[in-house]
């Protein structure tokens, strides 16, 4: 399919075709990691193909690992989410943020959080399953993102920014949903810092601020979503950052919430839109939390 090779009847009809293509990848653990099956399954969702998400279990060779084709029903139920769910976000630019950023202090150490990215890449999938075009600047994290969405990764938060600012021009919605560093070092070293002393000394700086930023650009038409991650008077400051940063809507959690914020597979969220609307939701998986917050996005865009 990537090749362009058209010498048996499957590829013939591959190349011949004018409606969507969904692949549902099956092979051994080492072969799907491969660089070259990488870069295959790239290529052709590049041109608008779009692919199953393997499955983890027995795989052919005996061995257990990534690579085991999807289940049948799991087929069935993407398929039916594909072409009959409402695609209410067809021809819209989207750019989602996800994951920390890390902060260098020299080639081996920095400062981060514990953000997996779990929550922006829900929003991200569930941005493009309902028909968006979707950039996610996704910083540090190990999560498999489907290959639908155009990932760019970074790494430090000013690397998120000026990803933030080139993306943001043509997106017709952003949702800044990673947690980015506050602070960043002043300097970093060129070399491993020696532990030569009984104390070290970090002088830091305040990072750029990317949802005012962005906030500041805003042009009519376009929404702005902030995320606020908070401990204590939640809802104060997340009212504060929704009129300071321009947002159109904040996304408060709360680390006092039982199941919510870093490294869980849940969370529990309150929206807040700027025309005084709020929104609470019971704690759910982050997938479902995904849908409330897009289709709160859907009615804001349609209001």
């Amino acid at each position: 399919m990537a090749g362009g090779t058209c010498d048996n009847l499957l590829t013939a009809v591959y190349l011949s075709a004018t409606c969507p293509v969904v692949v549902a990848p099956a092979m051994d653990e080492d072969m799907w990691h491969h660089g070259s099956t990488k870069a295959n399954l790239k290529k052709i969702s590049a041109w608008g193909n779009h692919c199953i998400p393997v499955e983890n279990g027995e795989l052919a060779s005996g061995l257990s690992g990534d690579g085991r084709m999807a289940e049948p029903e799991n087929i069935m139920k993407w398929l039916n989410d594909f072409f009959l769910s409402p695609r209410e976000l067809e021809g819209k630019k989207v750019l989602v943020t996800a994951g920390p950023t890390y902060e260098a202090i020299d080639p081996v150490r920095f400062i981060g959080n514990h953000s997996s990215g779990k929550m922006g890449i829900a929003i991200a999938e569930e941005m493009n399953r309902r028909g968006a075009d979707v950039t996610l600047v996704l910083g540090p994290s190990d999560i498999e993102v489907s290959s639908d969405i155009d990932v760019v990764k970074v790494f430090s938060a000013d690397e998120m920014y000026n990803a933030c600012e080139k993306a943001f021009i043509q997106s017709d919605i952003a949702v800044m949903s990673a947690a980015v560093a506050d602070y960043t070092p002043v300097e970093v070293a060129s070399e491993k810092i020696k532990k030569e002393s009984d104390g070290l000394t970090l002088m830091l700086t305040k990072t750029k601020d990317i949802l005012k930023s962005l906030g500041a650009k805003k042009k009519k038409g376009q929404l702005l979503i902030g995320f606020a991650l908070e401990t204590t008077n939640e809802k104060e400051n997340a009212l504060k950052k929704l009129e300071g940063k321009n947002a159109d809507l904040i996304v408060l959690n709360s680390l006092r919430d039982e199941g919510a914020g870093f490294g869980h597979d849940t969370n529990k969220i309150t929206i807040f839109g700027r025309n005084g609307a709020t929104q609470t939701f019971d704690t759910k998986s982050k997938k479902e939390v995904a849908v409330d917050i897009v289709n709160s996005i859907i009615q804001l865009l349609h209001a």
